[in-house]
C-alpha cells in the first residue's frame, strides 16, 4: 500500500541520512518540520517535506491519503531491551518487596528468574506463544516498533529452545520488527554448584543446538554477584566472537565489577542497566563501539538508584533507554510511560529522551539503517499523535495514550 500522510503538525526525528547514533550534547537536538506531509511507498519512507510543497493531483490516484489532522508523527519507539516471552506473572513477589524484601532475598527464596523458569517448563510451546502474542499486540497499539526479546527463562536446553521457537514465531506472525537474544546465563539453575560448572553446559551443549536451528541475533549474559563473574562473562563473550554473534551484556545493576571494560573490549553491541558506575566504567565506554542502555522502569519497580543519565551525556556518550519489560523487576513494556520516566526520574529533556528510544536504541539492535528515523529509504514504522499543544506533552501526560494511528511497514494497524 502506497500512502500520504497529509497534514501533519510536526514531523519529528526527521534525517537527511541514517546516523550511527546520537551522543553528548547533540542528544538535546532533534530535527523536525513544522506542518509537514509524509510519503510512503511499498512500506518504505519515500519523500516528505513541508506541506505547501506537497502535490496531491498527481499523486491522488495511486496514493491512498491519510488525514493527520494536526497531530505529530514520529518513528516509532525501538524498545533494545525485553523479557517478553516468560509465562506466568510474579506478583506475590511484588507483595514480598512491599513487604521489604530485596531482589536478592526473594532469589534466594526460590523466587525471581528460577520461579519464572519453573512456568516455562510447564507450558507448550503454544500456550507459551499465545501469551506472549497478546503481549506484543499490546505493545504494538503503545507505539513500539521494534523489539529485542532475551530468552534466559528456560535455563534448560528444552526450555530455552522453547523460548526461542516462540520469539520466532513472533517474528513470522507480527508485523513488528523482533530481534532475538540467547540469554541462557540468565542465573544458575539450582542442581548445579557454580556458575562455570553451568557454564559448561550453556557453550558446548546449549549454544551449538541453538545456533544449528538458527534462532539468534544476540548472544547475552547476567554479569552480577551471585550469578556470573567477570571470567564467565569473558568465556560469553569469547565464544559470541568466535561465532561471529554479537553480545549484549546485563551489567552494573548492583555492583560495578570491572564488566564495563571487557563488554567494550570484545566489542559487546550495548551494555545494559548501568545504575552502578564508577569513572573507569565510564572511560572504558568512550570511544568505543558500545551502547549504553539504560533501564529505568527497573529502577521504578524495584527502589533500586536510577542510572546517572545526565552523566554519561555529560562524558560526550551516547545512551539508549529501554523498557526491561519482564515478570519480576519491570513488568511494564509502554515505552511512553518509560520515556516520561526518563524525564521525570532521570531529568533528561524531551529531546534526549527521543533521540535514547529511537535512533539509539535502534543501533543497540543493529538497526539504525532501517528504523529509528523519519529518513527517505528506512522502513515506514510510525505512529501519529492526536492533537498535542507540543512533543513535550507526551512525556508530561504520562497516564494516557496519546497515539491515534499506529504503522508499520507502511500499513495501517486496524
Amino acid at each position: 500500500m502506497n500512502t500520504i500522510i497529509k497534514n501533519i503538525k510536526r514531523l519529528v526525528q526527521v534525517e537527511e541520512k541514517p546516523a550511527k547514533w546520537v551522543q553528548g550534547e547533540n542528544m538535546s537536538k532533534v530535527q523536525f518540520i513544522n506542518d509537514a506531509y509524509l510519503k510512503i511507498k511499498n512500506g518504505i519512507i519515500e519523500e516528505f517535506g513541508e506541506m505547501n510543497d506537497l502535490n496531491l493531483t498527481k499523486n491522488q490516484e495511486s496514493y491512498e491519503q491519510i488525514d493527520a489532522k494536526n497531530g505529530m508523527v514520529f518513528p516509532s519507539y525501538c524498545d533494545s531491551h525485553t523479557h517478553l516471552v516468560f509465562g506466568e506473572t510474579r506478583e506475590n513477589e511484588f507483595i514480598d518487596r512491599v513487604k521489604g524484601l530485596t531482589y536478592q532475598e526473594i532469589a534466594k527464596k526460590g523466587g525471581g528468574i528460577l520461579n519464572s523458569c519453573r512456568s516455562i517448563q510447564i507450558l507448550s510451546e503454544d500456550e507459551l506463544y499465545e501469551k506472549s502474542l497478546e503481549r506484543i499486540n499490546k505493545l504494538i497499539r503503545l507505539g513500539t516498533g521494534a523489539i529485542e526479546i532475551k530468552s534466559g527463562y528456560g535455563l534448560n536446553i528444552e526450555s530455552e529452545i522453547k523460548i526461542l521457537k516462540v520469539i520466532r514465531r513472533l517474528k513470522e506472525n507480527t508485523p513488528i520488527t523482533i530481534k532475538s537474544t540467547f540469554l541462557g546465563a540468565h542465573a544458575i539453575p539450582q542442581e548445579f554448584k557454580t556458575s562455570k560448572e553451568y557454564l559448561d553446559l550453556v557453550i558446548n551443549l546449549m549454544i551449538p543446538k541453538i545456533i544449528e536451528k538458527d534462532l539468534i541475533d544476540f548472544i547475552d549474559i547476567f554479569c552480577e554477584e551471585g550469578y556470573f563473574n567477570l571470567e564467565d562473562t569473558k568465556r560469553i563473550l569469547i565464544i559470541a566472537k568466535k561465532l561471529n554473534i554479537q553480545s549484549k551484556i546485563h551489567l552494573n545493576q548492583f555492583n560495578s565489577l570491572g564488566g564495563v571494560n571487557l563488554a567494550t573490549k570484545y566489542n559487546a553491541l550495548s551494555v545494559d542497566h548501568l545504575e552502578v558506575m564508577n569513572d573507569k566504567d565510564f572511560k572504558s565506554l568512550v570511544n568505543s563501539e558500545t551502547m549504553p542502555t539504560l533501564l529505568p522502569g527497573c529502577s521504578f519497580f524495584l527502589g533500586i538508584p536510577y542510572a546517572n543519565a545526565r552523566e554519561f551525556i555529560k562524558r560526550g556518550l551516547p545512551i539508549a533507554i529501554a523498557s526491561d519489560y519482564n515478570p519480576g523487576s519491570a513488568p511494564n513494556g509502554n515505552m511512553n510511560f518509560i520515556s516520561s520516566l526518563s524525564c521525570i526520574k532521570m531529568k533528561l529533556i524531551p529531546e534526549e529522551v527521543i533521540n535514547a528510544t529511537t535512533i539509539n536504541t535502534a543501533y543497540a539492535m543493529g538497526l539504525q539503517n532501517n528504523l529509528g528515523s523519519i529518513c527517505v529509504g528506512k522502513k515506514a514504522n510510525i505512529f501519529i499523535t492526536k492533537k498535542i499543544p507540543s512533543y513535550n506533552y507526551l512525556y508530561y501526560n504520562y497516564n494516557e495514550n496519546l497515539i491515534d494511528k499506529i504503522i508499520l511497514n507502511g500499513k495501517i494497524i486496524k
